[in-house]
């Protein structure tokens, strides 16, 4: 993981089940295939940029734990 300060993603987006309430991540998939994420409150904070592989294993621990 590294943190950028210069986002250059495109087509951030929010999951559905968020509410539209501010307080959530958003996602982007960047150059290179990575997955950028960021928090809504904070978006001037930068992102964190993971690779591909890093993002599916993390995204499907989550969905493992419901």
């Amino acid at each position: 993981m590294m943190n950028q300060t210069d986002p250059c993603a495109s087509g951030w987006r929010t999951s559905p089940y968020s509410g539209g309430g501010n307080q959530c991540v958003e996602v982007a998939v960047v150059p290179g295939g990575h997955v950028a994420v960021r928090d809504t409150k904070n978006r001037e904070a930068g992102m964190h940029v993971f690779s591909a592989a890093a993002w599916t294993a993390f995204v499907t621990a989550i969905k493992d734990e419901g």
